[in-house]
C-alpha cells in the first residue's frame, strides 16, 4: 500500500498535456512560465530538434527523395497524391497506417505525426487570424451552432501567439481577415507581381494578391534568437525539420521555451487511452497511459488535463473515456461528440504558362508564394452557395529537368541544360466546408486497433454546398491567370476524399450550453471542468483560412483561464 502511494505520488504532477503538436506545445509553454509542473505526453517517439532531422542532407537519399515501393507499402493511403507530403527524407515525421489503422465506410483520410512535435514540424505554416465574418456566419445562416465567442474574445491572444512565433506578411486592412502583427513579407518574384499587377488592374480593390502569411521568421526578435532560432533559409526544405529554427514548430520554440522554466517532464511512446473520471468528486483525477513499445499500462495524475492530440486523436480519447456519469464518452451529453467533423476542401484551380521575363530569375527557394483571401459572399457579393473561398499559389522557372531527356553531348549540350526553363504559376484554393453532423469519426464496437483501443470509423464527404463552391474555385483561377496576360490557361478540378488538406476540425466543438456542444466558451469540457480542449476538434465551423494560428491563440487563451482558475 505505501510502494502504491508512494508511484503515485512520483506519478502526480499540476498539469498533464496529452500531445505535443502546435496546440500541445503551446500548453506546455504557457503552463510552466506560470509555475506549473507539468508532464507532457506523447504517443509518437522522441526526437531532438536539429539532430534528429534525416532531411538536412537529401542528396544523400538512394531515390533522391522520392519514395520506394517499400515506403510506398507503408503509407498505402498517405502516399495517395505521390511524393507529398510523404517523402524519402521525411518518412520518420510520419505515422506509418500499420500503426494507426481506421476504418472508412465514406472516405477521410487521416495523416499524422510519429514524434514529439506532431505536425508541427510538417505543417504548411500558413497563418491566418479568423474574423467575425468566421465568428458569426453559423448564426446567422442557420447552420450548426453559434461560435460562443467572438473576435474581441480572442483578438489580444491572436497577438499574443503572434509575437512569439514570428509571422511575415503584408498588412492589407481588410476587415474580414484581421493583420496579424508582422515581420517583413518575403517579397514576390517578378512573375508573381505581374499577376499582382493584372488582377488589381481588373478587379480593382474586390481582390487581393499578397506575399503568403507564414510563420517563418524574416527578422527576429531577441526573444526568438534567445530560443535558437534564426532567420528563414530559403531553402524550401521546411518539411524535413528545420535545423535553423526559422519556421515555428514545438522542437524550435515552445519546447525550448517551456525546458526553460525547468517544469517540464516529457515521456514519449506514450498514449492516452483515456481520461479517468472520479464521479464523487464531479472532476478528472489523471490519465490512462499505455506504453507503446511494452504495452505496460500506468496511470498519471494532475489538477489541471489539456488533451490536445489533435482533432480526431483527442476525439478518440474522449470517445474512449465512458464512465457511469459520461457512458458516451467524457463531455457528450450532448451527443455530439465525434460529429461534425470538417476539413477544408481543395485540389481546385489552374495553371498557366508565361512568355517574357526570360533575363529574370529569383534568389533562393523561398517557402510561400501568394495568397488571395477571400472575396465570395462578401459585401454585395452573392453566390448560390454559402461561405467562401482563397488561393494559395505561385510562380517560378524550370530547370534543367525539362531538357534532361533530349540527346545531345559536348559543351554546347552541357551548357544548354544549365539554362533555366520557362516561368509558370499556378494556383490552388482552400473552399470552406460546413459542419454536418453526418460527417462523423465514431468508435467501432469490436475492432481493436495495434495497442487494443477500439478502431476509428470515418464517415464522410463532400456535399451540395462544396461542389457548387468549387465551380467558382476552378473558373475564377482562371479568370485572373487570364487577365493578368498569362497563356495556356487551364483550370483543374481533382475528385478529392476529405483528410487531404490536413485541416481536421470540429468533433468536439465549442458552444453555449451543453445540449448542443462538448466545450464551454474556456475550452473546457462540458461536466469536467478541469479537462480542457483546444486542437482542431473545438473548432466550430472552419472557415477556409488555415487554422492552426486559431488553436494557438485558444490554448494560450484557455492556459491563462485554467491558472486562474484550478492553479
Amino acid at each position: 500500500m505505501n510502494l502504491n502511494l508512494k508511484a503515485k505520488v512520483e506519478q502526480t504532477y499540476d498539469a498533464i498535456v496529452v500531445g505535443s503538436g502546435i496546440s500541445g506545445g503551446w500548453a506546455v509553454k504557457e503552463l510552466t512560465e506560470k509555475g506549473l509542473k507539468v508532464l507532457l505526453l506523447e504517443r509518437g517517439k522522441p526526437l531532438e530538434h536539429v539532430v534528429d532531422y534525416k532531411g538536412i542532407d537529401p542528396w544523400g537519399f538512394p531515390h533522391h527523395g522520392r519514395l520506394s515501393n517499400e515506403t510506398r507499402a507503408k503509407f498505402p493511403i498517405q502516399s495517395k497524391e505521390g511524393n507529398y507530403p510523404i517523402t524519402e527524407a521525411n518518412q520518420q515525421l510520419w505515422m506509418p497506417e500499420s500503426l494507426n489503422p481506421y476504418l472508412q465506410e465514406k472516405p477521410f483520410d487521416w495523416y499524422r505525426g510519429n514524434q514529439i512535435g506532431g505536425k508541427s514540424l510538417t505543417w504548411g505554416r500558413h497563418t491566418y487570424r479568423l474574423s467575425d465574418l468566421d465568428f458569426e456566419a453559423n448564426a446567422k445562416e442557420g447552420i450548426g451552432i453559434d461560435w460562443p465567442i467572438r473576435y474581441k474574445d480572442i483578438a489580444p491572444w491572436y497577438a499574443y501567439v503572434e509575437r512569439f512565433v514570428g509571422i511575415s506578411g503584408e498588412a492589407l486592412g481588410l476587415s474580414h481577415i484581421p493583420d496579424s502583427i508582422f515581420q517583413p513579407a518575403m517579397p514576390l518574384n517578378c512573375v508573381e507581381d505581374a499577376f499582382k499587377k493584372g488582377v488589381k488592374a481588373k478587379y480593382q480593390d474586390s481582390r487581393h494578391v499578397t506575399p503568403g502569411r507564414v510563420a517563418h521568421l524574416t527578422k527576429p526578435t531577441a526573444e526568438q534568437t534567445a530560443l535558437g532560432r534564426a532567420s528563414c533559409q530559403y531553402r524550401n526544405a521546411c518539411s524535413n525539420g528545420c535545423p535553423y529554427g526559422a519556421y515555428f514548430s514545438t522542437q524550435a520554440a515552445t519546447l525550448p521555451a517551456a525546458k526553460k522554466t525547468n517544469n517540464l517532464s516529457v515521456l514519449a511512446n506514450a498514449l492516452v487511452s483515456r481520461v479517468i473520471f472520479d464521479e464523487k468528486l464531479n472532476k478528472a483525477t489523471g490519465v490512462e497511459v499505455i506504453d507503446t513499445e511494452t504495452k505496460e499500462r500506468q496511470e498519471y495524475y494532475a489538477k489541471i488535463i489539456f488533451i490536445t492530440a489533435s482533432t480526431i486523436g483527442t476525439t478518440q480519447i474522449l470517445l474512449n473515456s465512458t464512465s457511469n456519469r459520461f457512458p458516451n464518452g467524457l463531455g457528450n451529453d450532448s451527443g455530439v461528440l465525434g460529429k461534425n467533423l470538417m476539413d477544408h476542401h481543395s485540389r481546385v484551380g489552374a495553371n498557366a504558362e508565361v512568355e517574357g521575363f526570360e533575363d529574370q530569375y529569383y534568389f533562393g527557394r523561398k517557402p510561400n508564394g501568394i495568397f488571395i483571401p477571400r472575396y465570395r459572399n462578401i459585401g454585395n457579393d452573392r453566390r448560390d452557395y454559402l461561405r467562401g473561398f482563397d488561393y494559395q499559389g505561385g510562380a517560378g522557372r524550370g530547370g534543367w529537368e525539362a531538357d534532361s531527356k533530349k540527346d545531345g553531348f559536348g559543351a554546347d549540350f552541357k551548357e544548354s541544360l544549365l539554362s533555366p526553363g520557362k516561368w509558370s504559376i499556378g494556383m490552388s484554393a482552400f473552399g470552406e466546408f460546413l459542419p454536418d453532423e453526418r460527417n462523423q469519426v465514431r468508435l467501432h464496437p469490436t475492432e481493436k486497433d495495434p495497442n487494443g483501443l477500439p478502431m476509428l470509423v470515418f464517415e464522410a464527404e463532400l456535399r451540395e454546398n462544396e461542389f457548387k463552391m468549387r465551380k467558382d474555385m476552378a473558373n475564377d483561377a482562371a479568370e485572373m491567370l487570364e487577365a493578368a496576360g498569362f497563356k495556356n490557361v487551364k483550370s483543374f478540378e481533382r475528385t478529392v476524399s476529405l483528410g487531404l488538406s490536413k485541416h481536421e476540425m470540429g468533433t468536439a466543438r465549442m458552444g453555449l450550453e451543453p445540449k448542443t456542444s462538448v466545450l464551454n466558451k474556456h475550452n473546457q469540457v462540458w461536466g469536467c471542468e478541469n479537462v480542457f480542449v483546444t486542437d482542431g476538434s473545438s473548432m466550430v465551423s472552419s472557415s477556409c483560412v488555415n487554422p492552426s494560428l486559431t488553436y494557438m491563440a485558444l490554448t494560450a487563451r484557455a492556459c491563462d483561464f485554467a491558472v486562474k482558475k484550478f492553479g
